[in-house]
């Protein structure tokens, strides 16, 4: 009974997320917006960690299961792929990259602002 409470609130933040996509006009997927609400719900302390943690960990553990058929229509559909492959290949590890440079200079900036606060409160 407690992941079926657990998967209920993870699916209907998701449908609120899925019903935001409809009515706001952005080019957001409704699963970002689903992401953004199920943070602040946890954030804000609407929704605890534990009523959803058992279940959201056994969802990430099956994650690369959901890759299987993406990637077998792309196998099915190599001959439209095989003209792009290039680009695409210098797409995916350009942003990968990317994405990894971001991330690694927002934390370490998170990490030197923790820090100093941390220096600020032992000079108090």
């Amino acid at each position: 009974m407690k992941y079926l409470k657990q998967l209920l609130i993870i699916t209907f933040i998701a449908m609120i997320g899925e019903t935001l996509n409809y009515f706001i006009p952005l080019p957001v997927p409704g699963s970002i917006y689903g992401l953004v609400l199920i943070f602040l719900a946890l954030n804000f302390k609407i929704i605890r960690l534990d009523q959803v943690s058992t279940t959201g960990k056994y969802l990430l553990e099956i994650m690369p299961i959901m890759f299987v058929p993406p990637a077998a229509k792309l196998v099915s559909s190599w001959d439209m792929v095989k003209g792009v492959l290039l680009q695409g290949t210098f797409i995916t590890c350009f942003t990968t990259v990317a994405g990894m440079v971001v991330v690694g200079m927002v934390t370490q900036a998170v990490i030197r602002r923790d820090k100093r606060k941390e220096a600020e409160k032992c000079t108090k």
